[in-house]
């Protein structure tokens, strides 16, 4: 197969022999053995390395936010769930950036609510046939012109929020668009734009780009979410699929307010071990997709073996909260062996917490999940989020914030 002229590697047979950096030995070449010298030295050295090279760096600049309430039902699901729209609005350097975040909350349950947390595709209305959803301006700008594929419901099954809200747990979605639209020219309608440094940094090669600033609007989600009385601000979970697995694992790595993290089909930039130069690689995704990554991993284009970090590294950051990986048997573009062996490498660090990581270099059989500290699953089907994953999703999150109580 070809792709923008290069081929794409589909065969096991032909993935390189390759050598991954040693998740635990710090670039001065000491040998981490403790979990004070991996929170001292080497997790802050890795957050490093991803912030220059790969999805730049996050501004610590603060940006004002108002939130409102816009429309709530409490008889959302057939009397299940309360839903809510909330408007939040930043504003700053002359800008203002509106986005809407959609609640589902169990009614079952009235108080420590664990939540899912997670960008949709196609705006709020997508998630579920309700023409009650209010759309947001960065969505209307992006949509299609005549509207195809935008409907309502259009991804619903994406969102199972039957199964979610029967088994007590809650959901918060934003579109991503709202962030940050994923469309040529349209950087000035995403929070980028209201930072002090927007013009004077953006050509630098460790600008952050859209992937930083979705993982930043996910931990903006998490402020309103600190909010609200009735959820359980040690179960925030965050879940992003595709481009927005890469997203999420960026966003757990720096915000520790994150209690679980979950990347499903995350690929290249994502789970998936770049040096196997299998699927998606790093050249592929920046050149179908230029806004989402660093200027700075432009330098490794078809120089993985070059790289002195991989995916494994991004996955072991987010240790000791536990930490989920699925694939899908079909999906060979996001290389699901490569998003497996990068949880199984950072398996280490957890050892360091006295937890339990992959023990197994070889991945599972279809539909043979794995519930530890670190989680996996391979699905049977395609490029997709789907209610399988959902159920495997919310059995891990049984087992770490319901059994354990």
């Amino acid at each position: 197969m070809l792709c923008l002229g290069q081929e794409v590697n589909y065969e096991e047979s032909r993935v390189p022999s390759y050598e991954l950096p040693d998740v635990l030995r710090t670039e001065s070449g000491h040998q981490v053995r403790s979990v004070a010298d991996w929170e001292r030295i080497r997790r802050p050295e890795l957050l490093d390395v991803f912030s220059e090279t790969m999805y730049g760096r996050t501004p610590r600049e603060h940006i004002p936010v108002r939130y409102r309430v816009i429309k709530e039902n409490k008889n959302a699901l057939e009397g299940k769930a309360t839903m809510r729209q909330v408007e939040l609005r930043f504003e700053k350097n002359g800008k203002t950036l509106r986005t809407l975040l959609l609640l589902m909350l169990p009614n079952a349950v009235k108080k420590d609510i664990p939540m899912f947390i997670g960008y949709n595709f196609k705006g709020n209305h997508s998630t579920i046939n309700d023409t009650s959803i209010v759309y947001s301006e960065n969505f209307k700008l992006v949509r299609a012109p005549d509207h195809s594929d935008w409907q309502p419901g259009v991804q619903a099954s994406r969102w199972d929020y039957h199964r979610i809200i029967d088994r007590g747990y809650g959901v918060a979605t934003m579109c991503y668009h709202d962030m940050y639209p994923d469309k040529e020219g349209f950087k000035e309608h995403s929070a980028a734009a209201l930072f002090s440094d927007f013009r004077s940094a953006e050509d630098a090669g460790d600008y952050w780009q859209a992937i930083g600033v979705w993982a930043w609007g996910s931990s903006r989600i998490v402020d309103y979410l600190e909010t609200c009385d009735e959820l359980d601000k040690n179960a925030f979970i965050l879940v992003g699929h595709s481009r927005q697995g890469k997203a999420a694992l960026w966003a757990g790595a720096q915000d520790p307010r994150f209690s679980m993290v979950i990347a499903n089909n995350s690929g290249s930039g994502g789970a998936a071990l770049s040096k196997r130069e299998f699927g998606e690689r790093i050249a592929i995704v920046s050149s179908i997709k230029p806004h989402w990554f660093a200027k700075n991993l432009d330098a490794y284009h078809d120089k993985e073996q070059d790289m002195p970090f991989d995916q494994h590294m991004l996955i072991a950051l987010m240790a000791p909260r536990p930490v989920y990986v699925g694939s899908a048997e079909k999906d060979l573009w996001a290389d699901p062996r490569g998003e497996y062996l990068a949880a199984y490498h950072a398996s280490p660090v957890y050892q360091l917490y006295g937890k339990i990581g992959l023990k197994d270099p070889y991945p599972p059989a279809v539909h043979d999940p794995i519930y530890q500290d670190i989680g996996y699953h391979l699905r049977a089907g395609i490029h997709d989020l789907n209610s399988y994953d959902w159920f495997c999703f919310l059995n891990f999150a049984d087992r770490h914030f319901r059994d354990k109580k």
